[in-house]
């Protein structure tokens, strides 16, 4: 379980890949991470969103972990096309949680659609997400908690604080550029909880 309050803005510095014999995924993709922070304590086994995916670390090295992603990861992700990653490890008990409940179970990818005044900016979202966002809502964009500020039946806004700008991709993601989006899990559970039983 994650926060979505980035700690470290990171680098994919390396990608191999390769298959992964008894993996009914297929290929496997070793994604080699630079993020010095994150490193400082992690162990093979330990869990990092990786621009809101979970993944797990394989090995350590210096400043850089590996992660194997299958393909199934990367084909539903923005991760094969990343460069710069926002990082995270998982939460401890005696951790604050400053964002809200993540879980680096991506949901869908959305598009940056537009970057407006006072850091406002527009993403598109997959009309069967839709249905969870509301205003004043959480969501995840690329790992990182925030706050809906418009809520609209193919697209969201939200709004960037100088820190989001500086310390994650969100400063730097082009409209165009697609990410990735976990909506928040309480939706899903009432959903669920309000369908007709049998």
């Amino acid at each position: 379980m994650f926060t979505g309050i980035v700690e470290e803005l990171g680098e994919i510095v390396g990608r191999e890949a390769g298959n992964e014999a008894g993996n009914e995924a297929g290929r496997v993709t070793r994604l080699t991470i630079r993020g010095p922070l994150v490193t400082g304590d992690a162990r093979e086994g330990d869990s990092i969103a990786v621009n809101g995916v979970c993944l797990t670390v394989t090995g350590v090295l210096n400043d850089t972990f590996t992660v194997d992603v299958v393909a199934e990861t990367l084909a539903r992700t923005s991760l094969g096309r990343a460069s710069a990653v926002n990082l995270e490890r998982a939460v401890t008990p005696a951790t604050r949680l400053g964002g809200h409940i993540v879980q680096g179970h991506v949901d869908g990818v959305g598009t940056m659609l537009e970057r407006g005044q006072d850091a406002v900016v527009r993403i598109g979202i997959p009309p069967e997400l839709a249905r969870y966002l509301v205003e004043k809502g959480s969501v995840t964009v690329d790992g990182i908690s925030l706050t809906v500020v418009e809520a609209a039946a193919d697209s969201f806004t939200v709004a960037l604080i100088p820190t989001t700008l500086a310390r994650t991709t969100l400063g730097r993601t082009a409209v165009g550029e697609p990410v990735n989006l976990e909506i928040d899990v309480v939706a899903k559970y009432v959903e669920r909880l309000m369908m007709p039983s049998g």
